[in-house]
């Protein structure tokens, strides 16, 4: 299978990286975090302006109509500079939960808002327990016993509930079923919590890319610039290697990132192994550059005043989102000890 991007997809990303590096940067981050909201609406808007609030919406709703092979990238992006607002989640994961839910009314209101920037839209699922930004959302859709409902802001009920990281916001979400929009039960609503997951994964695996790559850059630059014995400690070999482990082990993880993109947006059987597979993969080597950049920053790395905590603590944070290392365990092995598992190339690898 060929994961070449094309030339569209590739200038595409590199507008988006340029335009977040710019605006996003570490200073601008701990700004946010002493706001009571923590985002900002100017910079959704510029967001919007951009076309990616509306990037997965129908172009019949205003959007893009582009799939998740189209904004695997972006997410990696956004991963980069540690995006805390909602755009991942609203543009892979409640945009097309909204598109596919089967109720018109409740598309037509709200996708077009959606395209534009007006509103802003969050999933809440069980596997996840807390609700992220659910505070600056204008439509939430959440999952209760075994429903997805679409509840407008002013009907749910929101408590605030501590996060080790400070750009993210975490919320214990209820409501009254009876001022929602019930969108579907049973198998039904079953089957689009499972894609609204496996979506939601993916999300997380490839911003978890973009994390591992911010934290070579910030100590590959430290490791620069700090000097001991008269040289720089980047060229120490025993550094060298703490920065090559993370390397290699990043360029493994983007295929199986990419893979999990093309199972979702063609809808093959393997997506649930695919995504856990890229989720599990993401994550390790995003886990391990938080681990080694410490090694390499010393007791510098701890302090509030150097960026690498930013990244580092969405990072494990990220471990436990939609879905932890063993629950995407247990859903790998059950794929491939199934007695009918289809194993070798072109089925798991």
């Amino acid at each position: 299978m060929d994961f070449t991007f094309s030339e569209d997809q590739l200038l595409f990303q590199e507008s988006v990286r340029d335009f977040l590096v710019n605006e996003i940067t570490p200073d601008k981050i701990r700004q946010l975090w002493e706001t009571d909201s923590g985002r900002s609406d100017e910079l959704w808007q510029q967001l919007a302006e951009l076309g990616l609030t509306g990037l997965t919406v129908p172009e019949d709703f205003g959007g893009l109509g582009m799939n998740e092979l189209d904004f695997v990238l972006l997410a990696q992006e956004a991963g980069y500079v540690a995006l805390s607002e909602p755009l991942v989640n609203s543009v892979l994961v409640a945009t097309p939960l909204l598109s596919e839910c089967g109720n018109s009314a409740i598309a037509e209101q709200w996708l077009p808002k959606i395209a534009s920037g007006e509103a802003r839209a969050v999933v809440g699922l069980a596997v996840n327990k807390l609700v992220e930004d659910a505070h600056c959302a204008d439509l939430l859709l959440l999952e209760k016993d075994g429903a997805i409902y679409a509840v407008e802001a002013a009907n749910a009920s929101l408590r605030a509930n501590e996060s080790v990281d400070p750009g993210r916001k975490l919320f214990a979400g209820d409501f009254d079923p009876a001022t929602a929009v019930c969108l579907a039960d049973g198998d039904i609503a079953q089957a689009l919590i499972n894609k609204a997951l496996n979506r939601g994964a993916l999300g997380v695996a490839a911003q978890s890319l973009g994390l591992a790559q911010r934290m070579i850059d910030l100590s590959v630059q430290y490791t620069s610039e700090r000097k001991q014995f008269g040289v720089a400690i980047g060229s120490f070999q025993a550094v060298k290697h703490h920065m090559a482990n993370i390397a290699y082990k990043l360029e493994y993880a983007k295929t199986p990132v990419y893979r999990a993109a093309y199972d979702i947006a063609n809808d093959t059987p393997r997506a649930e192994l695919s995504v856990s597979h890229a989720k599990l993969a993401a994550c390790e080597v995003a886990d391990l550059a938080a681990k080694n950049s410490i090694q390499v920053h010393g007791a510098m790395g701890y302090t509030w005043e150097v960026d690498l905590h930013i990244f580092m603590k969405r990072a494990w944070a990220f471990n436990s989102s939609y879905g932890t290392a063993g629950f995407h365990k247990n859903r790998v092995a059950a794929a491939l000890l199934a007695d009918n598992a289809a194993l070798g190339a072109g089925a798991t690898f």
